[in-house]
């Protein structure tokens, strides 16, 4: 399995961890908790908690391609939906 992780800076992580799951969810299996959330992609599964400091991912995925894959459809819609925060591309790091 391949891994990787970013954190998007940020006051308002709670608010893109809801809105991320709420999103997905008419589409992918999602269970969301207290500060917690895990997407299940078909590509990969993010993993998505909100701390003071901001929103912590982690994703996983069997390969490359489909690492790359879920890193971008989480970055892609986190961006999207945080358009007033002016932020640029997320800084990811692989693991393990």
């Amino acid at each position: 399995m391949q891994e990787a992780t970013t954190r998007f800076a940020t006051e308002n992580g709670q608010n893109y961890l809801t809105q991320l799951c709420k999103h997905f969810a008419h589409k992918i299996d999602v269970a969301q908790g207290d500060r917690r959330g895990e997407l299940k992609f078909s590509c990969g599964t993010g993993y998505l908690q909100a701390h003071e400091d901001g929103l912590h991912i982690r994703v996983r995925s069997p390969d490359d391609a489909n690492l790359a894959d879920t890193k971008s459809v989480i970055e892609d819609h986190l961006l999207r939906f945080a358009f007033r925060e002016n932020a640029g591309p997320l800084h990811w790091q692989a693991t393990g």
